[in-house]
């Protein structure tokens, strides 16, 4: 837990998951910007909307506001959802403080002010603009916010041809806010922002909404998992974990036509669009699908092979955290006889990391860059 000294008052912060790395930080000095730029505004009784709050820094601020001010929080990731209960609680403020509206719905409004950290897929910052823009009222303002080395030309681009003018301000303490003020006479078209490819080896199409991991083409980790994908699973439960577009239960479920297939991923995004590709792919075929934190949601022993190719970073900040994270969730899942099947490039060094939760690692394969893994007790 960290303090965090705000506009609006002291925070006591912590990244979701919690990290081990004293480094990381729950909060950084662009929404210590963005919050200052919204203590200078006039009084509104109009909610505030914040969007892609990474760890809930934005709206925790906001709900300790006096006079107090209606927050609403939109984002597509369940760990920032989770991020914000947690730092709400430990704050003192109710959970339902701040109204939290998930990336598959689409805020109300109206709005006279919005806040916003940019993502990194441009495209999900398209796509929120574009559905944003009908929630917002006269004179409304856009103030988006990034570290200056994470924010794109095109961000402003985006801004100016969805809402109106923007403002660049000067740099402070490595971060720049976008403001951009409501142009009611913009009549920006509906842009075409889903994307579609083959999975290879099969007769299906994978659909994918924006912000989804791999929008525009497979990936070369999901790829050689495709190839190592066991038949022979029976009626057992396979899980497809961090399942993003859904390729490798697909597949799982092609070569397994009797199995139970689970996709669980912490986008709302990654999940909608597994729903459609499954449902496309297998319209009579029952399976689960799961926005959570990783495999929080599912009972001891109930899994008898996962699929992972395994996120190597939480926003901006890479490392191995989520990875070890999701094979320690793994070994709880399985079923004695159950194995987990992983991907990912070789310098990470898995089949090492592994080994302190499962007895036995294999390499099924690989190639210069990638490995596959199967890991099992």
């Amino acid at each position: 837990m960290q303090s965090c000294d705000t506009s609006y008052g002291t925070l006591n912060l912590e990244r979701y998951p919690p990290t081990q790395n004293p480094t990381l930080q729950a909060f950084d000095t662009a929404d210590l910007y963005l919050l200052q730029s919204v203590a200078e505004l006039p009084a509104s009784d109009l909610p505030i909307l914040v969007i892609n709050d990474n760890f809930g820094t934005l709206a925790c601020a906001l709900a300790k506001a006096e006079p107090a001010r209606s927050v609403h929080s939109w984002s597509d990731s369940k760990l920032a959802q989770l991020a914000l209960q947690s730092n709400l609680q430990a704050n003192d403020l109710a959970a339902n403080t701040v109204e939290f509206i998930e990336s598959q719905q689409t805020p109300s409004g109206p709005y006279q002010c919005v806040l916003m950290r940019v993502p990194k897929s441009l495209t999900l910052m398209q796509d929120q603009l574009f559905r944003l823009r009908p929630a917002l009222g006269a004179q409304a303002l856009v103030i988006a916010g990034a570290m200056v080395k994470h924010l794109p030309h095109a961000a402003g681009d985006l801004l100016a041809q969805y809402i109106g003018p923007y403002q660049a301000s000067l740099a402070w303490k490595k971060a720049r806010l976008l403001t951009s003020t409501l142009d009611p006479a913009l009549t920006p078209g509906t842009p075409e922002l889903e994307t579609r490819y083959d999975l290879p080896a099969s007769e299906f199409q994978l659909l994918n909404k924006p912000g989804v991991f791999s929008r525009d083409k497979l990936d070369n980790g999901t790829r050689a998992l495709l190839s190592s994908l066991p038949t022979g699973q029976e009626d057992g439960c396979i899980v497809d974990l961090g399942c993003g577009n859904g390729a490798l239960g697909m597949m799982a479920a092609q070569l397994n036509p009797d199995a139970r297939l689970v996709f669980i991923d912490e986008s709302y995004a990654a999940v909608a669009s597994a729903r459609h590709n499954f449902s496309e792919a297998f319209p009579t075929r029952p399976a689960e699908f799961i926005v959570s934190d990783g495999l929080t949601e599912m009972a001891d022993g109930s899994a008898d092979l996962i699929l992972c190719n395994p996120p190597f970073h939480q926003q901006q900040a890479v490392g191995d955290e989520m990875a070890k994270r999701l094979f320690e969730q793994s070994q709880r899942v399985l079923t004695p006889t159950g194995s987990l099947m992983v991907v990912g490039n070789r310098h990470l060094g898995y089949h090492v990391k592994l080994r302190a939760w499962f007895e036995k690692v294999e390499q099924l394969s690989g190639n210069p860059k990638f490995v596959v893994l199967k890991a099992s007790n």
